[in-house]
């Protein structure tokens, strides 16, 4: 019997048939064990690179337009131009990574997608020309973006739904860990007194290369998701990697496993094409498209349009030096890390509608506050960061929650298509425009400017907040194949429908 870490999807050649298994009742019903710390780590972790690399860049723009950096690049190209390549890229890596995953499985593709982040960022480093930093921006937000799709679809199939809201959410709030990272770093980094101007930044982006070598080495271990094993022809494969968790959690626990709570039938099939996939998505259940895109819209804006540049708003309105950005970021990212880690719980007690609803409305509101506070003069650059800090805490915890949403409430089949396409539609609309058009408003030096970008955000997030009110899936505690039943299925069930 293969072992829990293998890779065991080549072992057996596929085939299709009908089949019936209690492969996803035996995932849910698993405790907490060392086997779903291994997940978590191998797989969770590259939020942190995403984090270190958004954040390194807000931080050395300033450095980076200066004379003598080693690009001819200004600090709005940066945080304006470069930022929405960097989106526009991880919007089209999701979408073809995300259609690749659901055809040839998480596990290939959160390596390949691992490997072109790598080697983009390496390419980043070595940047000579402004054209050359903006193409391989694109590439690495391409290799990150496929990460989202491939990764948020397995971590929610290898959880068990007891978990699942609360580490999901963790696991896309580690971002922020990275982001603090990124942010000392680059304190360290710009210090003239260490690293000459030309090469602090660019050790900033060697370390995330190095960083991704460590979690490529890691996520070896992953295995591929039983539940797309069952479904594309390889149920013996899934069966003998389920059976090995199961006797490795009960020689860990030292007790018996129940057992589980029912099985299902569904017919295997190698693919689902793009046609299938959108008239399940917007057909089948069009609320559920409805509040996929309202989510992602109004935390794709608030994010992106804004933390991209507030190293800019800081040396703009502050006068603070670019330097020290850094300091001012950590204390942020601080606190949007620990919006999830101490909210996360509440998804899978008190529910996704009362959780996800309440989070976007109060990030919203109080992002309305810090606007009007903004625009009449009444912060410096420390109770500025203090009130973002507030918003954020909440604002964090609701942006995670769109990721959770879009990756359990959709069938099986779809799952990795439809966490692409929800991002790539909604981080373009708040990602793409908004980095460009945040990039003219700081650089006008006006404060009304500003403080317009500020409300839209908190605008989009509160319309969202309205939406999930009304639309959000009492997704807590149960399993996906009971939120969304497979495409798949034997007998369909009467209930499905599109809510």
């Amino acid at each position: 019997m293969p072992s829990a870490a293998s890779s065991p999807e080549d072992s057996v050649p596929a085939t299709t048939g009908t089949v019936t298994t209690a492969v996803p009742a035996r995932l849910d019903r698993l405790p907490w064990s060392r086997w779903h710390w291994m997940i978590v780590i191998g797989l969770g972790t590259v939020w942190i690179l995403d984090g270190l690399e958004v954040t390194i860049v807000g931080n050395v723009a300033g450095r980076l337009a200066e004379e003598g950096s080693g690009l001819d690049i200004t600090a709005a190209q940066v945080t304006g131009v470069a930022a929405a390549l960097y989106v526009a890229g991880a919007c089209s890596g999701a979408l073809f990574f995300g259609w690749l995953t659901d055809r040839y499985g998480r596990k290939k593709l959160f390596m390949v997608t691992l490997v072109v982040y790598l080697g983009a960022t390496a390419m980043t480093a070595l940047s000579f020309e402004s054209w050359w930093f903006f193409l391989f921006r694109f590439l690495t937000g391409f290799g990150i973006g496929g990460e989202y799709a491939a990764i948020n679809s397995a971590i929610d199939e290898l959880i068990p739904s007891l978990y699942r809201g609360r580490v999901d959410l963790i696991i896309n709030g580690s971002y922020w860990l990275g982001a603090i990272g990124g942010a000392l770093l680059s304190v360290v980094m710009l210090d003239t007194d260490i690293f000459p101007q030309n090469l602090g930044w660019r050790l900033s982006f060697a370390l995330g290369v190095v960083l991704g070598l460590v979690i490529l080495l890691v996520r070896r271990h992953v295995p591929e998701s039983p539940r797309w094993q069952f479904i594309h022809g390889r149920a013996e494969d899934a069966e003998e990697l389920v059976s090995s968790v199961e006797q490795q959690i009960e020689e860990e626990k030292g007790e018996r496993l129940p057992p589980p709570a029912g099985e299902i039938t569904i017919h295997q099939r190698k693919s689902v094409g793009f046609g299938l996939i959108a008239r399940t998505v917007f057909g089948r259940y069009p609320r559920r498209a409805i509040l996929g895109l309202s989510l992602f819209i109004g935390q794709a804006f608030l994010y992106n349009a804004i933390t991209f540049g507030f190293g800019t708003i800081l040396t703009t309105f502050f006068d603070v030096p670019t330097g020290v950005t850094g300091y001012y970021f950590a204390v942020i990212a601080a606190g949007n890390f620990l919006g999830p880690l101490l909210l996360g719980k509440l998804f899978d007690t008190l529910g996704r509608r009362i959780m996800i609803s309440s989070t976007y409305l109060l990030s919203g509101v109080l992002l309305f506050g810090t606007a009007w506070l903004f625009d009449r003069g009444s912060l410096t650059a420390t109770t500025m960061t203090a009130c973002w800090c507030v918003v954020l805490f909440f604002a964090s915890a609701g942006a995670s929650s769109a990721y959770l949403t879009v990756s359990e409430v959709f069938p099986m089949e779809t799952r990795a298509m439809a966490i692409a396409f929800f991002y790539a539609l909604g981080t373009a609309a708040g990602g793409i425009s908004g980095p460009l058009i945040f990039a003219d408003l700081t650089e006008s030096g006006v404060v009304g400017d500003t403080a317009l970008a500020f409300r839209i955000g908190a605008a989009l997030m509160c319309a969202a907040g309205l939406v999930a009110v009304f639309l959000a899936v009492k997704a807590e505690r149960r399993s996906l194949e009971d939120i969304a039943e497979p495409l798949s299925v034997a007998k369909p069930a009467a209930s499905s429908g599109s809510g």
